[in-house]
């Protein structure tokens, strides 16, 4: 059963997959338990002691009665009435989490006339999400944007997608990311140039880290279908071509420039002669 608004810790905090609630802090349990408690056993005693029991007859219906009303009321009245102050730590800390700010790479195709951006810009910044970069790259009917983007941690991926169609965008994809995603694709380059340049039968591995991109082995390029986009191979003069696949992620014209490059690269380096050791 869900639950519902009339419940609003148990709504914030119950899980999605048993529907329990997180345990409260010892401390908060106990003094729930006493606020209710107490009422109830002074109002049980002032009955019980104004009888005219025997003081053993006494001890017994008090303690019969303060363990039932304690199992079956007081306990269960406590979790229900005080929900919300049991587990007020436990909502803050989520609350926090809620708020805080959350990395999102987005990619978009936009009209290539004055004013596409700003319209696109706008309607991020109506769901207080900051770009903190964006790459632009020329393709086929328009121009690819390609954004990092902070949003607050409650955003969710449709409420991305939906202000990047509401901004002019079309074939639109957002997924999470990290910090890593900062580093820009021309400074990412250069350093795995320099890594190639150091020993450039480590293209393969440098390409599929540049791309995020999974290697292909010459039978799965064959065998395996992709979207138009997501396939991408990489001539090389000594091996054959190399074959790079990212899923639902089109390569855009600046990555497989990139690509290439780094493949000329290593073919250069692979093919020029050892420099010759100095005499003395």
């Amino acid at each position: 059963m869900k639950p519902t608004a009339s419940n609003p810790a148990a709504a914030d905090l119950s899980c999605e997959v048993c529907g329990l609630m997180p345990e409260p802090t010892k401390t908060r349990l106990t003094v729930a338990n006493v606020a209710v408690m107490l009422p109830i056993e002074l109002l049980v005693h002032a009955l019980v002691v104004g009888t005219h029991l025997t003081y053993l007859a006494k001890v017994l219906v008090l303690t019969l009665t303060a363990t039932v009303l304690v199992i079956w009321v007081a306990e269960p009245s406590a979790a229900r009435v005080l929900r919300g102050w049991l587990h007020a730590p436990a909502l803050r800390h989520r609350r926090r989490l809620g708020k805080a700010p959350s990395l999102w790479r987005a990619r978009t195709v936009l009209q290539d006339r004055p004013g596409s951006l700003q319209k696109i810009t706008k309607a991020l910044a109506g769901l207080d999400t900051n770009i903190l970069s964006i790459h632009v790259h020329p393709v086929t009917g328009g121009v690819l944007d390609e954004f990092v983007l902070s949003a607050p941690g409650n955003l969710s991926e449709r409420q991305l997608l939906d202000a990047l169609h509401d901004g002019g965008g079309s074939r639109s994809h957002v997924w999470p990311t990290t910090a890593l995603a900062m580093a820009d694709g021309q400074t990412k380059a250069l350093s795995l140039a320099a890594r190639i340049a150091d020993a450039p039968d480590e293209l393969p591995l440098a390409v599929a880290e540049l791309l995020r991109a999974r290697i292909l082995t010459p039978a799965e390029a064959v065998l395996e279908k992709h979207d138009a986009g997501t396939l991408l191979k990489i001539p090389t003069a000594w091996h054959g071509p190399i074959t790079f696949v990212r899923a639902g992620e089109p390569f855009t014209p600046a990555e497989s420039a990139r690509a290439h490059r780094l493949a000329e690269l290593a073919e250069i380096l692979a093919h020029r002669p050892a420099a010759a050791a100095p005499t003395r």
